[in-house]
């Protein structure tokens, strides 16, 4: 698996390599700005890219803008941005139109190795991955507003691990239930919403996602 990585930072970029070599992934190229970024994607199409969120020359959105524009560009390379902070307002702008083969994590996450290593496999293939505390942001602030009153709290922990991208039967084993269980909660948090169920994880992704931006 083909990764690019775009990181101002020549010592995080370089222990990320390092990290992914090990891995079994291939670093083809790493990126110190958005501009270099682009080239180097553009002249050698990764299966994914690693994007820091901000980058030369305001280390604001830089990347964040790049990998929109990535997106856009070259919708089979999968994006995945990396921040420092809970931006959920930035992660719904990356995710809104199509979360396929995105995601968003914050650094911190680099160090939890197998479940790094697992969401930058999901992003290459095309899967969807959303920071836990990005999800938990996101619903809180529709909670505050009364959107999401209706959900119990288990049905809002369910919510929160479907946007992640988890499967019922992944979710299953997190949270030590049965799968029927976990179906029957799936059941009530789309007719609670008003959300059709479908049967392909990244739709069900897309559904809550379009709901907590326009709900």
């Amino acid at each position: 698996m083909r990764v690019v990585i775009a990181d101002d930072s020549v010592l995080f970029r370089e222990g990320l390599a390092a990290l992914l070599d090990r891995s079994g992934f291939e670093v083809v190229a790493q990126a110190a700005d958005a501009d270099e970024l682009a080239a180097l994607v553009a002249a050698d199409l990764p299966d994914v890219a690693i994007v820091d969120i901000r980058m030369p020359p305001t280390h604001t959105d830089e990347g964040l803008v790049a990998s929109i524009a990535l997106r856009e560009r070259h919708p089979d390379v999968g994006i995945l941005v990396l921040s420092h902070h809970v931006g959920s307002h930035q992660a719904v702008r990356l995710l809104a139109d199509n979360p396929a083969g995105v995601g968003y994590l914050l650094k911190d996450r680099v160090t939890e190795l197998t479940g790094f290593l697992d969401a930058v496999a999901r992003v290459a293939a095309g899967g969807s991955v959303i920071d836990p505390e990005v999800v938990v942001a996101l619903l809180d602030g529709h909670r505050r507003r009364g959107r999401l009153d209706t959900l119990t709290p288990r049905e809002r922990e369910i919510l929160a691990l479907m946007a992640e991208g988890r499967t019922n039967h992944a979710i299953s084993d997190q949270l030590v239930v049965g799968i029927k269980t976990v179906e029957t909660h799936v059941a009530h948090i789309f007719a609670k919403l008003g959300l059709l169920p479908a049967p392909e994880d990244h739709r069900r992704v897309l559904a809550v996602l379009r709901y907590l931006r326009v709900g």
